[in-house]
């Protein structure tokens, strides 16, 4: 039963949830009345549904016709007939938002196995039709199902919260990314106000939330232990690993910095594909592989249990036969080795995540929750906890509402807030130019980039100074700060102050160099603040008439919310003084064809 304590706002609201999955997506909602205990709803109606009631996703698809209209989304675009009308008006189709993942080596063994994007259409443009159509879907739903439905959307309109969830790997810029997409779909105003109805929460965050709310933790928190959470997705696997901090209130914090990994179950299809691709080559069923591996990944892969059960992939007819490929009535034949080949990159993936977690975490981690659509797999599960039960850890999933997990989840993240504290992924930092010690024998290697500031210093450029190192657990209201300085000889220069802050996804504890490791850092975003109003006093050089200006300000970043946080302090008379920053997130960092 839930603790959740009565909605305490002055004014009724709804909470949208929209969880757009690589290959289906969802919809959960909670309208809350003052004084009321919210209860969270699923979105279980949808155009072309063939369950109607009973199934909480639709497809991620949607097609586009040749002037770049939507002409059928979701469920509609699985309809009987629907490629054939697609291929007679020449219609294309847009799938698997794996097109937003972030430009990082994890991702790039990505690209060559998505499906393209259609002409004239970016991924920002598609996510945005696909919310658009999540949107009207969700009025209709209330619209239909609530009392007065007409009426109760209208009211609410203009004060919906909206929570778009993403796996845990997506970084700011692709929420920057989404968050265009959100205003451009016309779910908020591009405005400050606008933004605040806008938050976000990674799919394994949002699954805890689902686990915590159905029961599933309670016995695997009495003893103090850890639990992991395995979201199991088409694209991708998302590895998140939490323990409670208080026994008295549900609150929890992540033990060691989340996993993405791109391993999901679109990636057994793939491996099938390439599988009959070799298979059938020279063969007269070439052309049928599309359709072969449509038919393994609708059937075969879902009923897959045991490796050593012969596999049978049904796509012809009587006619369609050959002993020597295994050929018989319009069925192909497979040992079960070969299909579980398939499913053993994703397997070892999920294995070996899970592995790397209990070792890096200092508290014991006793059960493992899989959710999401790949968690559906028997062979998946089965083979887990043969893997895992004899070195006692339970693994267990949902035996029911799988695939509303995140939606679910996102929904409670925004109303219960479980989670108190996260672990850094990654060292966040800037570039630095340290004063030269000439008897640093780090120093002395690095001396042809010396030269001398204008206020007389011997500086060494080519530093890395970290503001947050990685695996640092992060507070909500935990801030993060550095002290810089600034020259310049034109006052005018420092209107305002540009900072970009970098990324660095290497091993090394303490980055310090960025001639080490090179190709690990990564420009992550520029912070950039209004400085004008800044007291800059007038410096001269000793010894010389020459004038200039020196600034020092501090960069405080904030990173226990789920989104990115800037700020520029300063003192003026020994009292702290404070300029809200914009992120504007580095074009090289995203991945938006």
């Amino acid at each position: 039963m839930s603790s959740r304590q009565p909605y305490s706002g002055a004014q009724r609201k709804l909470v949208l949830a929209f969880d757009v999955g690589t290959t289906f997506s969802g919809i959960s909602y909670s309208i809350l009345d003052p004084g009321e205990v919210p209860e969270i709803r699923g979105v279980t109606r949808y155009p072309a549904q063939e369950h109607v009631g009973g199934d909480s996703k639709i497809p991620t698809i949607i097609y586009y016709d040749r002037q770049g209209n939507v002409r059928a989304v979701g469920a509609e675009a699985m309809q009987e007939g629907i490629e054939d009308s697609a291929e007679d008006e020449g219609w294309t189709k847009a799938e698997w938002q794996l097109h937003l993942r972030p430009n990082t080596n994890s991702a790039s063994h990505v690209t060559q196995k998505i499906p393209p994007l259609p002409e004239g259409k970016s991924a920002i443009a598609i996510f945005a039709d696909f919310l658009r159509y999540l949107h009207q879907c969700a009025r209709t739903y209330i619209e239909e199902t609530h009392a007065n439905g007409v009426e109760l959307w209208r009211s609410l309109e203009s004060r919906t919260d909206f929570v778009l969830t993403h796996p845990n790997g997506w970084e700011g810029g692709q929420q920057s990314l989404m968050r265009r997409a959100a205003v451009t779909a016309g779910l908020i105003p591009n405005s400050s106000d606008g933004q605040r109805r806008l938050s976000f929460v990674t799919e394994g965050e949002a699954s805890l939330h689902f686990c915590i709310q159905s029961g599933l933790t309670t016995e695997a928190i009495k003893q103090g232990k850890g639990i992991l959470i395995v979201d199991a997705g088409g694209g991708t696997i998302d590895i998140s690993a939490y323990k409670q901090t208080s026994q008295n209130v549900k609150s929890f914090e992540e033990m060691t910095a989340p996993q993405c990994h791109f391993q999901g179950s679109i990636f057994v299809t793939n491996n099938a594909k390439t599988y009959l691709e070799n298979f059938l080559k020279g063969s007269r069923f070439v052309g049928d592989i599309p359709y072969i591996t449509k038919c393994f990944d609708k059937t075969t892969k879902l009923r897959f249990r045991n490796a050593d059960d012969a596999q049978f992939i049904k796509f012809g007819g009587l006619r369609d036969k050959d002993p020597k490929l295994n050929i018989r009535s319009g069925q192909l034949k497979l040992l079960g080795t070969e299909v579980a080949s398939f499913f053993e990159p994703s397997f070892q993936c999920i294995a070996n995540s899970i592995e790397q977690q209990r070792a890096t975490s200092q508290t014991d981690i006793a059960s493992v929750f899989l959710v999401g659509g790949f968690a559906a797999s028997d062979w998946l599960f089965n083979n887990l906890r043969d893997r895992f039960t004899s070195d006692g850890l339970d693994i267990s999933r949902p035996d029911s509402h799988v695939n509303k997990a995140v939606a679910d989840g996102a929904v409670s993240f925004y109303l219960d807030h479980f989670v108190g504290a996260r672990v850094s992924k990654h060292a966040y930092g800037v570039n630095c130019n340290r004063p030269f010690q000439p008897n640093n024998l780090e120093h002395i290697s690095r001396s042809d980039r010396k030269y001398v500031d204008l206020d007389g210093d011997i500086l060494l450029s080519g530093g890395f100074d970290v503001i947050l190192p990685k695996n640092t657990k992060v507070s909500e209201v935990q801030e993060f700060r550095q002290s810089y300085c600034r020259v310049a000889k034109a006052r005018e220069v420092f209107q305002t102050v540009d900072l970009v802050i970098r990324c660095y996804r290497g091993t090394q504890s303490e980055p310090q160099w960025m001639d080490i490791d090179r190709n690990m850092y990564s420009n992550l975003c520029t912070v950039t603040a209004d400085t004008s109003q800044m007291h800059i006093p007038v410096r001269h050089l000793k010894d010389r008439r020459t004038t200039f200006y020196r600034i020092e300000y501090d960069v405080i970043l904030s990173f226990g919310l789920t989104e990115l946080k800037a700020q520029l302090a300063w003192k003026e008379n020994g009292v702290e003084k404070r300029s809200p920053a914009e992120v504007v997130f580095d074009p090289d960092e995203l991945i938006h064809d």
